[in-house]
């Protein structure tokens, strides 16, 4: 499976580089087994049933930009996304970063304790978390130019647990009036933690889809999501997962439609020739960067034909793209 077979070309001016106020008011590509409709977001709780369930994640994302100087000058950026033992391992922007360099941040000094590889150290930080409040920024993606005015803009609305690098960005779109909504139409609203980590972002360098690794990242599946999701299948009912990241997290712990609690490091690779195991009927995601593992994940649920038609579609049609874009609604084969 060549990597280039997850290219598609897209104008600059169609990837977002602001949420849509309000979040709601995106719009929601529809693409069904047998047809494409082009809805808004506030629209989806009329394609929601009573007695579904959704599963989302509600990773929250930490300010783990940090720009600092060296001791001897120059600057460099920090970005902290993983607590290893007593260090952090960062990703460091920066000339001539090397074992034994320390990093000036307001009145903190770090020093570089060794190099990982891929741009990435570990740094002896005594605070880091209060290093992140107080000098951190989100951490937004390189394709999304402008400052935030709020950092909240970055965060799902119901984000509780600090970890993540990057916005579970599926869920952007949801606001409280939507979830309200959802809910009193008798669909079960349940969680997963996955704390997105470079894992989930760093570029495919191989030609060859299946030589990439994935760096593993935290996950989390409850005993009462795995249950709510293990009896939907068992009584037919439908399972509906936000984003890639829940379908991450779930499909680290599933096994023909049975979901097991779990806690670890996944490093689960979905790819098209991938067999979805939790039974998930629906996939909320939104439209993601050509040559990801995220376009290969989607291609692996819907058909990798059927997704990049749906592309040129969207294109045709001027959704926004990535991040701050807008969302797709993905009907399985057996939904």
């Amino acid at each position: 499976m060549k990597l280039s077979d997850y290219d598609y070309k897209l104008d600059s001016n169609m990837i977002a580089q602001r949420p849509m106020i309000p979040r709601d008011n995106s719009r929601l590509f529809y693409l069904k087994l047998d047809e494409h409709v082009h809805l808004r977001f506030h629209e989806i709780d009329d394609i929601l049933r009573e007695g579904d369930v959704l599963v989302r994640n509600i990773s929250k994302v930490i300010p783990a930009r940090v720009e600092g100087r060296k001791v001897t000058g120059g600057n460099v950026e920090l970005l902290f996304y993983r607590h290893v033992d007593s260090y952090w391992e960062c990703l460091v922007k920066g000339a001539r970063v090397r074992e034994g360099l320390k990093v000036i941040v307001g009145d903190q000094t770090l020093t570089v304790k060794g190099k990982l590889g891929g741009g990435r150290y570990l740094m002896d930080c005594r605070a880091p978390e209060e290093l992140m409040t107080k000098h951190g920024k989100m951490p937004t993606p390189p394709y999304i130019k402008e400052e935030l005015s709020d950092p909240d803009e970055y965060q799902t609305i119901y984000a509780v647990e600090d970890g993540s690098i990057a916005a579970p960005t599926a869920g952007l779109h949801f606001t409280e009036t939507i979830m309200d909504r959802i809910r009193n139409k008798g669909v079960a609203v349940h969680d997963v933690i996955l704390h997105v980590g470079p894992g989930t972002f760093i570029p495919v360098r191989t030609e060859k889809v299946e030589d990439h690794s994935m760096e593993d990242e935290f996950f989390h599946v409850g005993h009462e999501t795995a249950e709510a999701v293990t009896r939907a299948n068992e009584d037919g009912r439908r399972v509906i997962l936000v984003g890639t990241t829940t379908v991450r997290a779930i499909e680290s712990v599933s096994s023909n439609g049975k979901v097991r609690a779990g806690m670890g490091r996944t490093e689960l690779f979905i790819y098209p020739g991938y067999v979805f195991q939790s039974g998930m009927d629906l996939m909320l995601t939104n439209f993601h960067l050509p040559r990801s593992t995220l376009l290969m994940l989607v291609s692996a649920f819907a058909g990798r034909e059927r997704v990049l038609s749906a592309y040129k579609e969207a294109i045709k049609q001027k959704y926004r793209f990535y991040s701050f874009g807008d969302a797709m609604l993905i009907e399985g084969a057996t939904c």
